[in-house]
């Protein structure tokens, strides 16, 4: 625990922090230390509460809420309220309107969520905040916080003019985010609203049913931090050497960071284990991340590269070998050097995100790829959560599937995301 990346004065930002190698103290000074002046940054108040899932995934903190599930068996927001010792109730919270009824109506919503539901009050959060989302745009186009007199059975708004300013408020939403998985989860958890006020009898309409169906969300490819699948493939594409197509599938099929691909050796690679279910690399010290990563493409380059430098005299075993180099193999330039070079020969976008592409990007296609067949898995385990009387699909995930089955669900739906980016072959 004395290297340098392990100690809270080197962490600036998501990525620096081992999050899966920290006990809770230690995720206690990545919150002070990173966290909380993110929050702040984003107009949050870290003493008022827990931020959702959403606003994490979307800022880089996704590996928080896999180092507490995964390790410590707590959510984010009993984290917050038994190691920052805040109140992760929801007394208080700003919907961002004053109108007490259409208030109520949402409470009562999430409250039937969480009591005929079965919900976790970190599930309760994250649809608080996507609700909250659609009211502060819907008032913002209708200049109303009274979102209830459009719908209601006795009102006197026509049913076209309540669906007209539902869907000027995602208009707005449409605008105001990138990811269409956002706006779909946005969209998902507002027509449940609906719904329940109509199964209720206080509504007459749900102006989002079928809303999904204009926007044609699953098409958008948000997140412009990273590289699209796209972006991608128009890489392997330009990769006509076999050295290149590697670096470009470490990168992005296999989520390694650039010295990790820099020092990549032929021991690293475990490709005829019977007792495993696909080839793996394994790590014996890895900075942040599990110590195996699954092969799931790419094994035919790996398998071709490893039999063209065993022909070659004294091969060290490193694939991506230097003969001027003390440690024996390139350095981590020369992988940034060589991934500008097939970003230009690919014709990327001079800047993705405002930034110039660069190999870190690569990981994060993988490791966006990787959370989002998490989440699929979760989303599909909702209807089995409901039936075991479970606080959440999560709970399912770790206590009903075997971590066998788990592992094959999550791998078939990462096949699927890679299948975008890179050739069947």
């Amino acid at each position: 625990m004395a290297e340098a990346h392990l100690e809270p004065e080197n962490w600036s930002a998501p990525d620096d922090v081992p999050w899966t190698l920290l006990g809770l103290d230690g995720l206690v000074d990545a919150y002070r230390a990173v966290l909380a002046p993110a929050m702040r940054a984003d107009g949050l108040d870290p003493e008022a509460g827990p931020p959702s899932y959403e606003w994490l995934r979307e800022h880089g903190f996704r590996q928080l809420i896999y180092a507490l599930r995964e390790h410590h068996d707590r959510t984010v927001g009993e984290f917050w309220h038994g190691e920052l010792g805040v109140d992760s109730g929801t007394d208080g919270y700003d919907w961002g309107i004053d109108h007490e009824p259409t208030i109520a109506a949402l409470e009562g919503f999430l409250d039937s969520k969480r009591s005929r539901g079965g919900l976790s009050e970190s599930s309760i959060d994250t649809l608080r905040y996507r609700l909250a989302t659609y009211v502060r745009a819907y008032t913002k186009e209708r200049d109303t916080d009274d979102l209830l007199a459009p719908v209601a059975r006795d009102g006197d708004v026509a049913p076209h003019e309540a669906v007209d300013a539902c869907w000027a408020a995602f208009d707005r939403i449409h605008t105001d985010f990138d990811s269409g998985r956002t706006k779909r989860r946005i969209h998902r958890v507002v027509d449940g609203w609906y719904a329940h006020l109509l199964r209720r009898k206080r509504a007459a309409v749900n102006p989002a049913d079928g809303l999904d169906e204009e926007y044609r969300w699953e098409v958008s490819d948000g997140d412009p931090s990273r590289l699209s699948a796209d972006h991608v493939r128009a890489l392997y594409d330009a990769a006509d050497a076999e050295r290149d197509r590697l670096l470009v599938v470490a990168l992005c099929a296999w989520g390694l960071r650039s010295g990790e691909v820099a020092a990549l050796h032929r021991s690293n690679a475990v490709l005829d284990d019977d007792a495993a279910e696909v080839p793996y690399l394994d790590f014996d010290d890895r900075k942040n991340g599990p110590g195996q990563v699954s092969l799931l493409f790419g094994v035919a380059s790996l398998r071709t590269r490893i039999a063209t430098l065993a022909d070659r005299p004294e091969w060290n075993g490193y694939l991506f070998p230097s003969d001027q180099s003390e440690t024996g193999h390139v350095s981590t330039q020369t992988v940034r050097n060589r991934f500008d070079a097939l970003a230009s020969r690919a014709s990327l976008p001079d800047e993705i995100d405002g930034r110039k592409p660069i190999p870190q990007m690569g990981r994060r296609f993988w490791y966006d790829a990787y959370s989002s067949s998490l989440e699929i898995v979760t989303d599909g385990l909702e209807a089995v959560a409901a039936e075991q009387g479970s606080s959440s699909p999560e709970v399912v995930l770790r206590n009903y599937l075997s971590a066998e089955r788990a592992r094959k669900l999550r791998r078939e739906h990462m096949r699927e995301r890679l299948a975008d980016a890179f050739p069947s072959r």
